[in-house]
């Protein structure tokens, strides 16, 4: 790992949203907001070193916009395979990938990524 490259921190934007069953399903765009605001405020918490922020949403939550501190990416298919993507991308530098999808868990893995439940973002959504 270089220690130049700030950890690359991908978000699945659908499954922490879905990990609390608020209400999210009648506003997903709302709910995704909220989580882009929340990582934005509140970062990787228990993180100290620098971190790029990534939120991938899908469906409903497409276009929901970036805020400084978090690049929001809108995937066109499904959010899993951008995902993974971007874990492969990202090989050349650490990177962690929030979500309880076993399966995108597996699949990130394979290209060195790091894996985290939501419990490590979402607070007390």
């Amino acid at each position: 790992m270089d220690d130049r490259e700030p950890l690359l921190v991908i978000v699945d934007g659908a499954n922490v949203v879905g990990s609390v069953p608020d209400g999210w399903w009648r506003d997903r765009r709302g709910a995704a907001e909220r989580l882009r605001d929340r990582l934005g405020r509140e970062g990787l918490p228990g993180h100290a070193g620098p971190v790029e922020l990534v939120l991938v949403v899908e469906g409903a939550a497409r276009g929901v916009a970036s805020v400084p501190g978090v690049r929001v990416e809108s995937a066109s298919g499904s959010g899993d395979d951008h995902i993974t993507e971007l874990a492969a991308s990202a090989r050349h530098r650490p990177c962690l990938v929030v979500t309880a999808d076993r399966e995108l868990r597996r699949r990130v893995a394979e290209f060195g990524a790091e894996v985290t439940g939501p419990r490590a973002v979402r607070g007390d959504m």
